[in-house]
C-alpha cells in the first residue's frame, strides 16, 4: 500500500507541475489580452484629419467664394442708392477693388433665391471707404450688353460684355481677386451706357 501510495503522489506532483508550467506560460498572454484596449491609437495606422476643403466623407468640399455671405456679400443696388454714384476711373493695384478695374467676385443670380456665379466686374465707382459699385461682365452677348473688350481676366482671351441693367454692391472683403484695369476710352463708354440707363451724373 505504502508503494502505490507513493507512486500517487508522485504522480500527483508532477501534474501540478505540468498545469504550474502551463499557467505560467498563458500569463503574458492573457495580460496582453487585457492591456489591448487601453491603446486607442495605432502608431502604424494613419490619423484622419478635416483638412481645409475637405468633407467627412472625403469629397472635395468647395469653399464660400467671397462675397458670397454675410456682410461682405454681393447685392443689387437701390434706386436711391444709384442715384447718388459718382462715376470715376481710379485704378490702383492695391489689392482692394477701385473703378477702373475689373475684379472677380460672387453676382448672386437676379432671381435672388441664393444661387449664383464667381464673375468678373467692372468696378465704376467708390461708395464709401470699403464699398463700391460694378456691372458684372459676360462673354456671351446678350441684348443691351456693352463690349469692354479683352483682357487678362479672361483666361481664354474671349471678348466680355457689360450689364448695364445691374449695378452692384462690392465690398472690399467681398473681392476674391483682381484682375485688370480697364483701358480709360472703355472704361468711360461703359459707364455711358450705364449712366444712360439708370440716369445718374457721369464725372
Amino acid at each position: 500500500m505504502s508503494g502505490d501510495r507513493g507512486g500517487t503522489a508522485r504522480v500527483l506532483a508532477l501534474l501540478g507541475t505540468v498545469a504550474l508550467k502551463l499557467g505560467r506560460s498563458k500569463r503574458p498572454e492573457a495580460s496582453q489580452r487585457s492591456g489591448a484596449p487601453r491603446s486607442t491609437h495605432s502608431s502604424s495606422a494613419p490619423s484622419r484629419s478635416r483638412g481645409a476643403g475637405t468633407a467627412s466623407d472625403g469629397a472635395t468640399a468647395l469653399p464660400f467664394s467671397p462675397g458670397q455671405n454675410g456682410g461682405a456679400a454681393t447685392r443689387d443696388l437701390s434706386k436711391q442708392e444709384i442715384a447718388r454714384l459718382r462715376p470715376s476711373y481710379a485704378p490702383q493695384p492695391d489689392g482692394d477693388p477701385d473703378p477702373g478695374e475689373i475684379v472677380w467676385t460672387w453676382v448672386p443670380y437676379v432671381e435672388n433665391d441664393g444661387r449664383g456665379k464667381d464673375r468678373p466686374v467692372l468696378i465704376i465707382a467708390r461708395i464709401d471707404a470699403n464699398t463700391v459699385a460694378g456691372c458684372y461682365l459676360s462673354t456671351k452677348q446678350h441684348p443691351g450688353f456693352i463690349s469692354v473688350g479683352t483682357g487678362a481676366w479672361d483666361g481664354e482671351g474671349r471678348e466680355s460684355f457689360l450689364s448695364p441693367e445691374r449695378l452692384l454692391r462690392i465690398t472690399d472683403a467681398g473681392m476674391r481677386r483682381e484682375g485688370h484695369v480697364l483701358q480709360r476710352a472703355r472704361f468711360d463708354a461703359a459707364v455711358r451706357a450705364v449712366a444712360a440707363v439708370h440716369g445718374f451724373s457721369q464725372p
